[in-house]
């Protein structure tokens, strides 16, 4: 991600126009799933539990239990407390926990560093701690059980968003088409509207990877629409049916809802929860509006909108006492608009429709940069526009999920009750994750997390338990999901650990690399090889195994580490450190790259072109440094971390300079040398110099009269270095990559030797391999077969 994309949005913020434009933006790409709600939260209530009597007991109920479910949820809980707590502008169940993961040390990433937390985007605030929030801290690092059940219940709410990309589509576009029953014969109208809706939503995900960007700019204006649509509608019912329709806000019909209800009321409340579908898109898009944009427009509109449609529907059926299935929506619209109103529900189900599975890509892409999801090829379908992806293997299964379930559900009833218990699943886990955040990284009392929780949760525990006691009417589908790709995506974050874990106590010595040479047969070839591993200091053991079966490796060798830090976006200045391995005679170097979690990989050409630039910018900085042309470089660059390591340290080498030459920025990190769980972590920082200026991070620039009377600076072995350096880059780069069977180690469980033996070397070779996920051409790849026993 450009790190001018995050500054955009603070500049935005500062005018009131940029605002309301990005507030009417944001009803095509957030609102849309919340805003189609109104086409099937009646039908859905009244589908069995509860009928619509004479009194109006019931209607009026529901449309209390609506106003205030509205206002609780969507309004106060994440309008004005969950998204505040934004991570960089970003938000969703990923920022929550890489906020927590940076104020308390319970992440289960491996090869964590230190130097990660000088990022500028690593941003911790630090207010007095308070006693209560320390000893929970304490409690969460000091038990690695409770690491893994933080991870499981971020998976848990990313696995359920996964379903509602799968449920939400199905019942959006068949309530919308379902119209067509008042328009048709009952006979007809069973043969059209599955036909119908399964076309509609063939040609949504057929058409996905075009992306959005070319029919992007009308999702507002049809989402507008229907809200103005829709809340016209509502207008005229409660003018021309039922004025009085007000005095049903009250709580007081609530519980004589309940009252007459009892047992049929509380299992309605399955249907009733519908009406916040899509309120969690709020939090998740964050970071492609602002706070205050998408502020304004729910507070201002999508509110007000969704109220006034349900008010209507509820003051036209308390004057018409219908059977149940003329129940919904449609039934509320005077024939004169209907055809018009079918029309743009179809198409506001569709936009709605679009934000969730575009949310689905999303989630998934993150997961997999988190190292919790199988590699899946990510298509960017827009190069200016951030978060514009498309995952063909997933756009295909949940094209056929999604229409399987429509054939195989057949009523709003089933889907409601499978889409209401995913809504409430993610809702819940992000009320924990919150809670967590209050403490944590917000440093207030606990007693204020205690009762964001306790009423929260209370409320969505409430329709969490309608929904489950539904599970052989359709709440089983997210349940059996949610199982399944928890599992998976546990599996193979349990392996990634364990792999990177067999290569942090398999790798060499530097010695053994210093070794090598023509006196044991090993000789140098021309070009550059870039040995990829997880590791951020020593020699990987797939290399000693390279060399091993083919005595040669390149004139330049570089070994690359591609690491995911638990921030969203790292900027492209900090993305690189650079360091050497052995003397400059050796021309052996490390590079480790950062990316976030929403931070967009590059591509191999454009990555091997920056590397080099990258090694030719630290190559410089290290010439001038040795030769005392840095006034705040006074150490030895080469000191040793340890008798093991034997490296340099690493220095960011970064692009952002204002006198527009080349720029170096200075960080000194030690390598990892010792295992803290089962993880590696840092001793200790010798020198961490920040990149502001009120901090102590140096920018060294070359002028430009340098650079033409290079005779009078450089001397000849740095010339030589740099020539090497472009001399090999002309004769090729080759891609060295480990490609690995994992197996269990004897006397292990059969729990683990199922998950490792079989699900995760299963998923391994169904998956894209490293070489696709990195774009790496064929001619130019080598790959070194690795036993991984774990």
């Amino acid at each position: 991600m450009d790190i001018d994309y995050g500054k955009c949005w603070d500049t935005s913020k500062k005018s009131w126009k940029s605002t309301l434009i990005l507030a009417y933006q944001s009803l095509g790409v957030v609102y849309g799933d919340l805003s189609i709600s109104p086409l099937y939260v009646y039908k859905s209530t009244f589908a069995e539990d509860i009928h619509h009597s004479e009194t109006n007991e019931e209607i009026f109920g529901v449309l209390s239990f609506v106003f205030w479910t509205l206002t609780l949820v969507p309004l106060f809980k994440y309008v004005f407390i969950v998204l505040r707590a934004d991570d960089n502008g970003e938000g969703g169940t990923f920022a929550l926990y890489s906020l927590i993961c940076r104020h308390a040390k319970v992440s289960l990433l491996p090869n964590r560093q230190v130097a990660d937390e000088a990022l500028s985007t690593y941003k911790l605030e630090h207010p007095p701690e308070m006693k209560n929030s320390s000893k929970l801290k304490l409690l969460l690092e000091k038990h690695k059980s409770l690491h893994t059940a933080l991870l499981i219940l971020v998976l848990l709410g990313t696995c359920m968003v996964i379903g509602d990309g799968l449920l939400t589509p199905a019942i959006s576009v068949f309530s919308a088409v379902s119209g067509l029953e008042l328009s048709m014969s009952r006979e007809h109208h069973q043969y059209a509207v599955i036909p119908i809706t399964c076309f509609i939503l063939i040609c949504l995900f057929a058409l996905q990877h075009y992306g959005t960007h070319r029919v992007g700019f009308c999702f507002a204006p049809i989402v507008m629409t229907w809200l103005l649509c829709i809340s016209a509608l509502g207008l005229y019912n409660i003018i021309h049916w039922n004025p009085q329709v007000y005095k049903a806000l009250s709580p007081y019909y609530m519980v004589k809802f309940l009252k007459k209800t009892r047992k049929g009321g509380w299992m309605s409340l399955g249907g009733i929860l519908l009406c916040i579908t899509g309120s969690e898109a709020m939090f998740a898009d964050l970071g492609h509006f602002s706070y205050t944009a998408i502020q304004i427009a729910f507070t201002f509109l999508v509110y007000p909108a969704l109220i006034l449609a349900y008010m209507g529907q509820a003051a036209f059926l308390s004057k018409h006492h219908h059977t149940i299935h003329k129940i919904g929506f449609y039934v509320s619209v005077p024939d004169v608009v209907r055809w018009p109103v079918l029309v743009i529900a179809i198409l506001a189900s569709v936009v709605g429709s679009q934000a969730i599975i575009s949310g689905t890509f999303s989630i998934i892409n993150q997961s997999q940069s988190l190292g919790c999801f199988p590699r899946v090829k990510v298509v960017h379908t827009n190069a200016k526009i951030h978060g514009q992806i498309y995952i063909p293997e997933i756009n295909w299964i949940l094209m056929i999920l999604c229409v399987a379930v429509t054939i195989g559900f057949r009523d709003t009833k089933h889907m409601g009750n499978a889409s209401g218990l995913a809504v409430m699943a993610v809702m819940l886990v992000t009320t924990c994750l919150t809670s967590l955040v209050i403490i944590l990284c917000w440093n207030k009392p606990p007693i204020l997390a205690l009762g964001f929780l306790l009423v929260f949760g209370s409320i969505e525990l409430l329709y969490f338990s309608a929904s489950v006691i539904k599970f052989l009417e359709g709440a089983w589908l997210p349940i059996l999901l949610a199982l399944f790709l928890v599992t998976v995506m546990f599996v193979w974050h349990y392996a990634t650990v364990k792999k990177y874990e067999y290569d942090l106590h398999n790798k060499v010595s530097l010695e053994w690399l210093l070794a090598l040479g023509p006196s044991l047969g090993i000789t140098r070839v021309p070009g550059i090889g870039l040995v990829f591993t997880d590791l951020t200091s020593g020699i990987p053991a797939n290399f000693s195994r390279f060399v091993t079966n083919l005595p040669a490796y390149h004139r330049i060798l570089v070994f690359v580490c591609v690491k995911s830090v638990p921030v969203p976006f790292v900027p492209p200045a900090e993305r690189y450190l650079v360091g050497r391995v052995g003397p400059a005679a050796h021309r052996s170097y490390r590079c480790i790259v950062r990316y976030g979690y929403r931070d967009v990989h590059q591509d191999v050409d454009s990555f091997e072109s920056e590397l080099v630039s990258r090694l030719a910018d630290f190559i410089r900085y290290d010439w001038y440094k040795a030769h005392g042309m840095m006034e705040t470089c006074n150490e030895d660059d080469c000191s040793r971390s340890g008798a093991s390591s034997g490296e340099c340290r690493l220095t960011v080498i970064g692009t952002l300079d204002l006198s527009g030459a080349p720029a170096f920025e200075v960080e000194e990190t030690m390598q990892p040398a010792s295992v803290s769980v089962g993880f590696p972590t840092v001793e200790s920082v010798a020198d961490v110099i920040e990149m502001q200026a009120v901090e102590r991070r140096v920018r060294f620039a070359i002028d430009d009269e340098s650079e033409v009377d290079s005779g009078d600076v450089m001397d000849c072995q740095l010339q030589e270095e740099l020539e090497d350096l472009y001399t090999a880059q002309q004769a090729g780069t080759a891609f060295v990559l480990g490609h690995s069977h994992v197996k269990a180690k004897q006397g292990s469980s059969v729990l683990k030797r199922l998950a490792i033996n079989y699900g995760y070397n299963f998923l391994r070779r169904n998956c894209r391999g490293a070489d696709v996920s990195l774009k790496v051409p064929p001619a130019s790849l080598l790959e070194v077969g690795m036993v991984y026993i774990v």
